[in-house]
């Protein structure tokens, strides 16, 4: 594979070039980008895959939804349809996407849309609402954000920064300028304060942008109505896991610290399961002679797994979903601080808000 990405190393130079021209003449005011008379707070990464924006932008809901008129906004990513949707509490990740479906379960009290234009998309929402949280919009240039959260991902931080195909950035590196606050997600609990300050340098934000590093906080198992399990995993338990995530391995370590036999039915992200996938799985955990087994899937996985031709042979199944959220090694109230203090001084100075 190594060898592999070496041979794509001209074609990451011309994707590079484009990537820089166009985002050069948004810099420049070539290409317009549009703005919006309300607080508008883009989550978003550099590389492709997961660097937390989902447990980030759940943080951010918690947050801002007790005082404020609150939407997500998404491109939908997986979904059939097309266009400009809302959210219902009943909507599957086939009609709007796994992550706003998540949004939408957990969330029912919140708006959450979905379109591929954002500035569409925003336009919908904003005579009814005072703050809009984009998902995975940081390269989306044609909407431009008041605040910008830019995640990396600790584990890929001394990965090469090389753009696509060779590499994993969606962009260059240096297109980091853009945000306003950084953000390294997926940190060990202890992370040295050496090894913090290093990654600092290596970062080299900005003076206008502030740094926090968090890391994966993993919440008591559910079953797939939210409610809480009484399931306990221990040494004697198997463990068959599900995932069609970007990156798994903090979850299969996670559960490594509880049982070593751990089965992983492993899929790319964003994976559609069908009926085989599932049958597969289930065949298997009947064969396992196991006295203690169980299923466990994540909370986004789980929105795909709740599509109508599956429900019949999963609601056989005890599959428990095991949510995740965020923790700050430091600085916690700082960030809350910021991300409030954004949105009443925006509100302020555009009071119609």
């Amino acid at each position: 594979m190594k060898y592999l990405r070496l041979l794509l190393f001209p074609f990451s130079l011309i994707y590079g070039l484009i990537v820089g021209i166009r985002n050069w003449c948004y810099d420049t005011g070539l290409f317009k980008s549009r703005q919006f008379d309300l607080p508008i707070i883009s989550v978003g990464n550099l590389e492709v895959g997961g660097a937390g924006k989902s447990p980030m932008t759940e943080y951010l809901i918690r947050l801002l939804k007790k005082d404020h008129r609150l939407a997500t906004l998404s491109r939908g990513y997986g979904r059939e349809t097309k266009g400009y949707q809302l959210a219902t509490v009943t909507a599957t990740a086939t009609q709007i996407g796994d992550e706003p479906a998540q949004f939408k379960h957990k969330f029912p009290d919140i708006t959450v849309a979905v379109c591929e234009k954002r500035g569409d998309g925003i336009e919908q929402l904003i005579n009814d609402h005072e703050v809009i949280i984009l998902d995975d919009a940081y390269q989306h240039r044609a909407v431009k954000p008041g605040l910008s959260i830019l995640l990396f991902d600790f584990n890929n931080l001394n990965n090469p920064h090389w753009v696509l195909p060779a590499g994993n950035y969606r962009e260059p590196f240096y297109g980091k300028w853009r945000a306003g606050i950084i953000i390294v997600s997926k940190c060990p609990a202890d992370l040295p304060q050496a090894e913090l300050e290093k990654i600092v340098a290596d970062i080299a934000p900005q003076p206008y942008q502030q740094m926090f590093f968090t890391t994966i906080n993993y919440l008591g198992l559910q079953d797939m109505n939210s409610n809480q399990a009484d399931t306990a995993i221990d040494a004697d338990t198997t463990v068959f896991l599900l995932t069609g995530i970007a990156n798994a391995d903090p979850l299969v370590n996670y559960i490594k610290k509880q049982t070593l036999h751990v089965i992983h039915h492993n899929y790319p992200d964003h994976h559609r399961f069908s009926l085989k996938n599932i049958t597969k799985l289930a065949d298997e955990f009947a064969d396992c002679t196991s006295q203690k087994k169980v299923i466990i899937t994540t909370e986004k996985d789980a929105q795909r797994l709740g599509e109508q031709e599956l429900l019949p042979l999963v609601k056989k199944l005890p599959v428990l979903v095991l949510p995740i959220g965020i923790s700050f090694l430091h600085h916690q109230q700082e960030f809350n601080e910021m991300i409030i203090e954004y949105v009443r001084k925006y509100r302020e100075h555009h009071p119609v808000h």
